[in-house]
């Protein structure tokens, strides 16, 4: 294993070789923490409250083999304190993540706790993150798993220390807060070339330092700055005053600032209630948007009877939406696709038989690719 250094970016310092006895404990416990974290995406990406127990069932139980693991990081010595304690939080963030899953059928809140369980998923990605420039295993669990053996692109993220202002950072006051931001930029950036950028907008409980994690693998991957806003209020403006869209202007001004931005690639994107609001708020006349994303949104036939003619012709929309989604029926994805087609949006409709009411993570990587094909003069 290579020595582990600092990164900047959000990268820990751990200085130096690592002694033996706690090169054993991380290779140990690197495999159970990350099969875990993989079977928690499982769940969230499958989640339906009617077949619950079945999807417990295909999950198995890999928190065992990590509980049994975790003594192993109570004591590492000083030069390793923020390595210890990265794997630490993950490792007891993921246990709590399975606690809570375990539990939530006894539970008299009904699936609450699923999701307050699921929660605890970006606080361990969150703290496992810093660790991807020191350990190869840790940066290919976040890469597309199409390009887990790319050996240029693990050269190029493990290689020199990236440039300053990348990596996962935070704006607009605490992680999370409302009306704030959090943001991920590649390690590979270089202001000489123009990047896409998407605002990827959380669900109705959620907040963007957690909704940053549903992309952050692919961006990385693929070469793209993500944005995750979080909502004003308690959830994005969908009737009354809006507050939000003007929030998200502010927000992509910040970032045009910041970093060198694809007029003609900026995206934006979201489940549940914000890509509901990707339909209200990308479809004014003023959205500064080029391409638009909703997952498993509602739409109502008024949205494109209202919105601006000229906005709406030849507008890249992707939608994509479960067969099985038990909050928001499929006909309402259907109904979306054929009157934003009808008033002369160009609309790409993905389907997914085995969905529910989740956000399909494994179409990022096709939406960005999407959007480089059906980028244009818009945004110029």
């Amino acid at each position: 294993m290579e020595a582990i250094g600092r990164g900047q970016g959000g990268g820990a310092a751990y200085g130096g070789a690592m002694d033996e006895r706690y090169l054993d404990d991380v290779v140990a416990i690197l495999p159970p923490l990350l099969q875990a974290l993989d079977r928690l995406g499982f769940l969230a990406r499958y989640f339906d409250p009617a077949h619950y127990g079945e999807l417990l069932a295909a999950v198995g139980a890999p928190e065992v083999t990590l509980a049994a693991l975790r003594p192993r990081l109570a004591v590492w010595p000083e030069p390793l304190a923020d390595a210890r304690a990265a794997l630490a939080t993950a490792a007891d963030a993921t246990l709590a993540a399975y606690a809570g899953l375990r539990a939530a059928p006894d539970n008299l809140d009904g699936m609450t706790p699923v999701f307050r369980a699921l929660r605890e998923q970006p606080r361990a990605l969150e703290a496992l993150y810093p660790l991807s420039r020191a350990l190869p295993p840790v940066s290919r669990f976040f890469l597309d798993p199409a390009r887990r053996d790319d050996a240029e692109l693990s050269a190029a993220l493990m290689g020199a220390a990236p440039p300053p202002d990348t990596g996962v950072l935070h704006g607009g006051g605490e992680p999370g807060a409302r009306g704030g931001w959090s943001a991920y930029v590649p390690e590979t950036y270089s202001p000489d070339r123009a990047w896409p950028v998407v605002f990827a907008l959380h669900g109705g409980s959620g907040n963007g330092r957690d909704f940053l994690w549903s992309w952050l693998r692919e961006a990385r991957t693929w070469g793209a700055i993500v944005v995750a806003p979080t909502a004003v209020g308690r959830t994005w403006a969908l009737q009354g005053d809006d507050a939000d869209t003007p929030n998200l202007a502010a927000i992509l001004d910040v970032v045009r600032t910041r970093w060198t931005i694809d007029p003609t690639r900026m995206l934006l994107s979201g489940m549940s209630d914000g890509g509901t609001f990707s339909y209200v708020s990308g479809l004014e006349p003023a959205s500064p948007f080029t391409h638009l994303a909703p997952a498993a949104a509602a739409f109502h036939p008024m949205m494109a009877a209202f919105a601006d003619r000229e906005r709406l012709l030849g507008l890249p929309i992707h939608i994509a939406h479960g067969a099985r989604d038990w909050m928001f029926p499929v006909d309402m994805a259907r109904e979306a696709a054929d009157a934003l087609a009808r008033a002369g949006a160009d609309v790409t409709y993905r389907e997914l038989d085995d969905l529910s009411h989740a956000f399909p993570r494994e179409l990022n990587g096709g939406i960005l690719a999407w959007m480089a094909r059906t980028a244009s003069g818009r945004g110029e």
